[in-house]
């Protein structure tokens, strides 16, 4: 294949639920991915004319095509796991033609195969049941880099939400939504997790476990809350995936160079060693190997903070951390938000605290290669939930989390069937007003929902500003607001992912708020009577059903 950029096709671009559990097993536990005395002797690797072979010496034996750089077998005592379709795993959909090394180095015997902008690597530990790899990505001739690892049918059981029979289920959206003869959906795209959310995910059998734990996503975007596919299986193959850039959804711009290490990990059943984790786990021994562009603990730094002032209890905080380089985050402590972040490539980064997933402090901080960057508390002072309202309808947490159907929709198709019909209106005051008003918003499915709501005479009297919240939307879909007789002008559309996502199980985009100053004129006068906020989706492009312009809501109120 050509190293230059590709004609690639949507499932290239763009492409989940066992999601893997703390570790439990010893640290040198057989199957839990460290150490194994058992033949540890077989330990190397050989030539059969086509790929290199690697012994583990750990009863993993895993092969890399010397053509293409593919994995090409991976073989767990004795038995074939890797491949499907006829398909082996790789990055990208495959380099094609590569130039491909082994050598070994003490205990680690590295492959490295080179191809055009990507180099990719896979490593080997003695006496480990683990694959370690790197993925370096020098521009954007690949315009989307993952890593699959292709297994075969019918090894691990073929249950949750990313997973799917194609021999029976019925194809609904773009190739890759499937329905269910009882109604509920299924896609490689609901994990329903958040890369903050998981750290290795995989398959288990009971007795033996296959799982690829994350890298720590570094020169990867879209952030601590980004949703993307993580595996699926269905009745001709199962796949886990490490997403090093991802199109869909994506709100940032990609990061290039090195990823890794992220590592394939057999196990006796049980989730993978701990030690395995990104934030775990020493990498010390790849610091003599010559990865490309790898720095080691001594090249980093770290962010310590004393704490936030001004924080919700009822929430989780979040400290991230972005510059064109990189990206990191921490979670901040309950009560004192204290904070800290290791392991950060020297430079300057912007430093956001986010409540919940909405960002209410901006700064930034400079991390120096070898120091900690002291922090003194930090004062929250961009929470626009501290603003007096008249009412509020959810709250302003970056989520649609409170409103209806929200919870299912990172794991379903919003024409699931367990869905709540997204249609209907809501009275303030009311206490389910804010379970019964709709997550999302499409112009084809649910447009003009009502909100009703009543005003004191003095507060009639006044001018109010309405504030709606949005988390992300599809074909420029955004809110416009009709208050009784009153309509309001249309508001520009903000910067959004350009890709299906409210389908696709993610809520996230950018969050934005619409401001609408609503006149005195507007308001019922008489304070028994119900004041009438209609909300309609507008936009410039067209779609169908749950394809049509649309939004996800955070929070909306009417200020005092």
């Amino acid at each position: 294949m050509s190293t230059h950029r590709r004609s690639l096709t949507r499932r290239r671009v763009l492409g989940a639920s066992a999601i893997g559990v703390a570790a439990t097993g010893a640290a040198v536990a057989v199957g839990t991915g460290l150490l194994s005395s058992a033949s540890a002797a077989a330990f190397g690797y050989t030539d059969d004319g086509s790929n290199y072979v690697v012994d583990t010496g750990a009863a993993l034996v895993f092969k890399v095509s010397k053509s293409t750089g593919d994995l090409t077998s991976l073989v767990y005592r004795g038995k074939e796991y890797e491949g499907y379709g006829g398909r082996h795993s790789h990055v990208e959909s495959g380099l094609g033609a590569s130039t491909v090394t082994v050598r070994q180095s003490g205990s680690t015997i590295l492959v490295k195969a080179v191809h055009g902008a990507i180099t990719q690597w896979y490593a080997a530990r003695r006496g480990q049941s683990n694959v370690y790899l790197w993925t370096h990505k020098a521009d954007a001739s690949f315009t989307a880099t993952r890593y699959i690892v292709r297994l075969k049918p019918g090894i691990f059981p073929n249950e949750g939400p990313d997973t799917w029979i194609e021999a029976s289920d019925k194809v609904i959206e773009a190739g890759d939504v499937w329905k269910r003869a009882d109604g509920t959906t299924h896609s490689k795209h609901y994990s329903g997790k958040r890369t903050l959310d998981y750290d290795h995910v995989g398959f288990t059998t009971g007795s033996v476990g296959l799982w690829l734990v994350r890298s720590n996503h570094e020169k990867a975007s879209g952030g601590p809350f980004y949703r993307s596919l993580l595996r699926h299986s269905n009745d001709k193959g199962a796949a886990l995936y490490e997403i090093l850039h991802y199109n869909q959804a994506q709100t940032e711009p990609e990061r290039f160079g090195l990823q890794g290490p992220y590592v394939l990990s057999f196990t006796d059943g049980g989730a993978p060693s701990s030690s395995l984790f990104h934030g775990k786990l020493d990498t010390s021994w790849v610091d003599g190997l010559g990865i490309t562009g790898w720095i080691g603990a001594s090249g980093r730094g770290k962010v310590a903070g004393v704490g936030l002032k001004g924080m919700d209890a009822k929430y989780a905080y979040t400290v991230g951390f972005a510059n064109k380089d990189a990206q990191y985050w921490a979670k901040a402590a309950a009560g004192s938000g204290a904070f800290s972040c290791k392991g950060m490539l020297p430079g300057t980064y912007t430093m956001t605290v986010h409540k919940g997933e909405l960002a209410v402090y901006t700064g930034t901080v400079k991390v120096t290669a070898g120091g900690t960057t002291s922090l003194h508390s930090i004062t929250i002072t961009g929470d626009p939930s501290r603003a007096r309202a008249i009412w509020r309808l959810g709250d302003w947490d970056g989520t649609p989390g409170e409103f209806k159907n929200a919870g299912l929709m990172t794991y379903a198709h919003p024409s699931d069937g367990r869905a709540a019909r997204w249609t209907g209106n809501v009275t303030i005051g009311d206490a389910s007003a804010a379970a019964s008003f709709p997550a999302y918003m499409w112009k084809d499915v649910n447009d003009g929902v009502l909100v009703y709501f009543k005003l004191t005479r003095e507060q009639a009297a006044a001018a109010h500003t309405l504030r709606v919240g949005v988390t992300d939307a599809f074909l420029n879909g955004r809110p416009r607001v009709t208050v009784n007789d009153w309509v309001s002008t249309v508001l520009s559309a903000p910067s959004q992912p350009s890709t299906r996502s409210l389908t696709t199980g993610s809520y996230r985009g950018n969050n934005h708020t619409f401001t609408f100053g609503v006149p005195s004129s507007a308001w019922q006068t008489d304070p028994a009577r119900y004041n009438v906020l209609k909300i309609n989706i507008v936009s410039g492009s067209s779609g169908s059903a749950y394809l049509s312009p649309g939004t996800s809501f955070d929070c909306l109120d009417l200020l005092a």
